[in-house]
């Protein structure tokens, strides 16, 4: 197993590096990236992503509002581990501590993919959030008969110490994170993406954490809890997407009993990456600026 990534060395060339800073709260080292003011944005990446994931997106944001990003636990520069493991209610209990540290309350708050799951929990447990975005969001369980091998497939290779540096070896370089990306998410993304998921991915300290969160992921449960938020849910998909269907899109805006779905063509899971100017103009005809 590799180390952990180190902010000194592997963080010099990092996206917005003047914006980033480390807070302690919930019992880990969050890091975390700020900027802009105004009504309060906060942003969640997905599994095996992290603040980079935002370069494009949150600069646009910022232009009003003030925005937050952090990276997940298990994932990036963030260290320590949720009392609740890297499991959906471990997460959203985690980001709530967090949030609560810095006492920051979000006007609105965006998900991106398994970012949108832990986000609609924390609404559904109570988080004081005007508004949600989903972007591209992993939001109903896997289709099919095959639904629980698949996540028992995934606790089994987080079990296997070698599954993590094998992935790790084989996505370090550039050319192999972009056919891997390309092939799992639809999305064709700039160069500067490109190096930063290959220096994630080629990570097995990070790989573990991604594999890790996708074994203790329990949507059926969240699945079942949809028809109990009520706050407004703006969901944005890419219909290139070929980590999300636009199906399971579909059927999840149905079980929200106040959302809307706005799909945006030619572009894939990574949508807000390849088009953050789109992305935002969604956002802001969803959630215009309230001061």
């Amino acid at each position: 197993m590799s180390p952990p990534l180190r902010w000194e060395t592997d963080g010099h060339d990092w996206p917005h590096r003047m914006a980033s800073r480390f807070v302690t709260a919930a019992g880990l080292t969050w890091h975390v990236q700020e900027m802009g003011d105004g009504p309060l944005i906060v942003l969640l990446h997905g599994t095996g992503a992290a603040t980079h994931s935002w370069r494009g997106l949150m600069p646009v944001l910022a232009q009003d509002h003030r925005v937050i990003a952090m990276d997940l636990p298990g994932h990036g520069f963030t260290r320590g581990r949720p009392a609740g493991g890297l499991t959906l209610p471990g997460m959203a209990k985690a980001v709530a501590g967090l949030l609560n540290a810095l006492d920051a309350v979000p006007s609105l708050i965006i998900g991106h993919s398994a970012g949108a799951a832990i986000v609609l929990h924390m609404v559904r447990d109570g988080l004081a959030a005007e508004q949600v975005v989903g972007l591209n969001p992993a939001l109903m369980p896997f289709p099919g008969v095959f639904a629980p091998l698949l996540q028992t497939l995934a606790r089994a290779l987080v079990l296997n110490p070698l599954v993590p540096r094998i992935f790790a070896a084989t996505t370090r370089g550039a050319g192999d994170t972009e056919r891997f990306l390309v092939k799992s998410t639809g999305s064709h993304i700039d160069h500067e993406g490109l190096r930063c998921y290959a220096k994630l991915m080629g990570n097995s300290h990070h790989c573990r954490g991604a594999l890790e969160m996708m074994a203790g992921w329990d949507l059926p449960s969240l699945q079942r809890d949809l028809p109990k938020i009520t706050a407004p849910v703006l969901l944005i998909h890419g219909n290139r997407d070929s980590a999300v269907p636009t199906s399971a899109v579909e059927q999840a805006r149905k079980l929200l009993p106040n959302a809307n779905l706005t799909l945006l063509a030619d572009l894939g899971h990574l949508a807000h990456e390849e088009r953050p100017d789109l992305v935002a103009q969604a956002i802001r005809d969803f959630a215009p600026i309230s001061a």
